[in-house]
């Protein structure tokens, strides 16, 4: 949000400076808009701050959005209006001014909605002073002198050996499976315990490899679609894409490559409540050789009930002292925690709030691993948001302080995310030019749009919210996706601030997804429309 007031603040400053000739009669409450937006603006990131506890302030930044965007709404009128006389008048730029000063009709509808705009923006500027909004500023990211460009190796997977060695004698001791050629193990835990990374370990692992001529793993999601799944596992078989064939020829084609083989298959978060949907996957899949599994991850224990052959497994929460572990490598990095002996009694006081989830303690370490003072430790420690119902938006606390105490020049590049599709995998080329085109990231004095592009995805990643899934020779990301509990923060950040799936801004964030979905060729012409 602030980046976008920021726009249309530059916007309108630029249209009064350069174009005054065009906007008479408004002119001037263009300018007193201009302020009043300097004014809320200077307050946002004390409100972002306080929004999830406050309820009131969470119905104000819905209403400065509505308003933000009628305010654009007008803008993006006039800028068409001017194209289209422009070209009425073969690009002379005297004659279009004279025409859209001459156009009363027109000036007349902006200037109506202009004074309704501005009583608008008055109401709410009063408004912060009576919520207690202050304008005071922690700093711009890019600014801070703080340390640059070093990485956090990524810890060790703690807690999980024995689970995995577990899961793994399971799945490869077949003389307890006589009775069935195709076992399925569900792995159930809450949302950020670990179970994926559990999973992960099981893949591949040694003896899995040696055990099993065939291993495919599928994400699955809240989407139960039997033809997607089984187009996936047909695409990771035979390494190439297949087209979109009819599922009685993908059910033939996926048989045909699993017959006689014994196979592992990890079915990935998994929410699918329904036993026929299963049904009509597993008949499938039972083509396979005596010793085949299928391993599946859920939230749920009636999934579990659902697929399962074999006995659950439900996964522990970490204890402390692993909590810690993870809490300390990300907070002190290379640096001894020792060293701090005042912050390892704050930060073993933060870890007993995660409550044994690695997910919360990964990104509350991430944040805190420049921060030294005492103050910014037990801010955390003490903050409001632990005392916040987390079953009501299934956002973890410690995911929603790590948001909150993102530098402001970071926040809306996460939230933005919120566009993409839970569970996709992000190109970073791909989400910097996104940013770009909303205004969101720029050049500074040192750094070039992308270079700083480059260091929000690197920083984001170093805070546990963004997940590398491929990076280059020098260990720099290229390819993320974000944790579905992170992404369910992304959307619960712009629902806070927008009021909601029915809300304008949500409309935005749709043809936002599309023109994600799409690609950034088939962007130019609204990019065109904005740059006007």
């Amino acid at each position: 949000m602030e980046a976008f007031v920021a726009i249309l603040v530059d916007t309108l400053n630029s249209m009064i400076q350069k174009e005054r000739g065009l906007l008479c009669g408004v002119a001037t409450d263009m300018e007193k808009l201009a302020r009043l937006l300097s004014t809320i603006k200077a307050v946002l990131e004390d409100a972002e701050q306080k929004q999830f506890t406050d309820k009131a302030i969470q119905l104000w930044f819905q209403e400065l959005n509505g308003v933000a965007y009628e305010i654009d709404d007008v803008l993006d009128d006039y800028a068409a209006e001017a194209s289209r006389i422009k070209y009425k008048n073969s690009g002379c730029f005297s004659l279009m001014c004279y025409s859209v000063a001459g156009n009363l009709v027109f000036r007349h509808r902006i200037g109506t909605r202009m004074k309704e705009i501005l009583e608008k923006f008055n109401a709410i500027a009063d408004e912060r002073i009576k919520l207690g909004l202050s304008d005071q500023k922690r700093g711009s990211y890019f600014n801070a002198s703080r340390e640059t460009g070093s990485t956090v190796n990524e810890p060790e997977v703690l807690g999980r050996e024995e689970e995995k060695k577990q899961i793994v004698r399971i799945l490869t001791k077949e003389k307890d499976r006589v009775d069935q050629n195709v076992s399925v193990l569900p792995i159930v835990g809450v949302g950020g315990l670990g179970k994926t990374t559990l999973a992960q370990l099981v893949f591949s692992d040694k003896c899995i490899t040696e055990h099993f001529e065939l291993k495919l793993w599928v994400w699955v999601s809240e989407d139960f679609d039997v033809k997607r799944i089984i187009k996936v596992l047909i695409e990771s078989v035979e390494k190439t894409s297949i087209g979109d064939l009819a599922l009685n020829i993908l059910q033939g084609k996926l048989q045909e490559l699993l017959r006689g083989k014994r196979y592992l298959i990890v079915l990935d978060d998994v929410w699918n409540e329904n036993p026929e949907e299963w049904e009509k996957l597993k008949s499938v899949l039972e083509c396979g050789s005596k010793g085949s599994s299928i391993v599946t991850t859920t939230r749920m224990e009636k999934v579990a009930t659902i697929m399962g052959t074999l006995e659950t497994h439900r996964l522990s929460s970490l204890s402390e002292n692993e909590c810690w572990s993870l809490f300390s490598q990300r907070a002190f990095g290379r640096q001894e925690a020792e060293e701090y002996p005042n912050l390892v009694v704050i930060g073993k006081e933060i870890v007993k709030k995660c409550g044994g989830v690695p997910l919360a303690a990964k990104a509350l370490g991430g944040f805190l691993r420049f921060k030294r003072e005492e103050n910014e430790w037990n801010s955390v420690k003490c903050s409001e948001i632990w005392n916040l119902p987390e079953d009501e938006t299934r956002i973890l606390p410690a995911l929603r302080l790590s948001y909150l105490n993102l530098p402001v020049d970071l926040r809306g590049c996460f939230a933005y995310c919120a566009v993409f599709r839970k569970g996709s995998k992000i190109e970073k080329e791909e989400v910097i030019h996104l940013w770009m085109a909303n205004g969101l990231i720029s050049s500074n004095e040192t750094m070039e749009v992308e270079d700083v592009g480059d260091a929000v995805v690197t920083e984001l990643h170093h805070r546990s919210l963004f997940q590398a899934v491929e990076k280059d020779e020098f260990g720099h990301v290229l390819i993320f996706k974000m944790h579905d509990l992170v992404h369910d923060l992304a959307r619960s950040v712009m629902e806070a601030k927008h009021g909601g799936t029915e809300s304008n801004r949500s409309t935005r964030l749709m043809v936002a997804f599309h023109i994600t979905s799409a690609g950034i060729d088939q962007f130019s012409s609204f990019l065109s429309k904005c740059g006007s």
